[in-house]
Parts: structure tokens; sequence; C-alpha cells
């Protein structure tokens, strides 16, 4: 189960699951989508905000 404190799993499972997205490209309401779309996310979409965004995206950065 992820929240949107998980940036490092949530970052893991988009790399897995979107091998083929760039993160850098993507913005960020695509972004919160994609993530509460993922298999075992259950954050509130009120706990989110764009330095949450921010920190998933330079994860997910990172797997790369």
């Amino acid at each position: 189960m992820m929240d949107w404190i998980d940036t490092n799993d949530i970052a893991i499972a988009l790399s897995e699951k979107y091998p083929e997205i760039k993160p850098l490209e993507l913005r960020f309401t695509d972004l919160f989508k994609l993530i509460r779309e993922l298999d075992g996310f259950f954050g509130e979409k009120n706990h989110c905000n764009e330095k949450v965004l921010e920190a998933v995206q330079m994860a997910w950065l990172d797997e790369l």
C-alpha cells in the first residue's frame, strides 16, 4: 500500500509500469493521474500538491 509520502515506492512502481515515459516530459496533472491509477495506491486526492508531485518526479528520474 502506498500513500503520497512513499515517493520512492511510487517512483519504482511508475518506472516499472511506464518504462516508455520520460518523467520530465510529463505534466503534473498527468503524473497525478498515473499515480492514482497505480495498484496499491490509496492516497487521498487532497493530500497531494505540487511539492509532492515534484518529489515523485525526481525520484522517478533517479530510477532511470
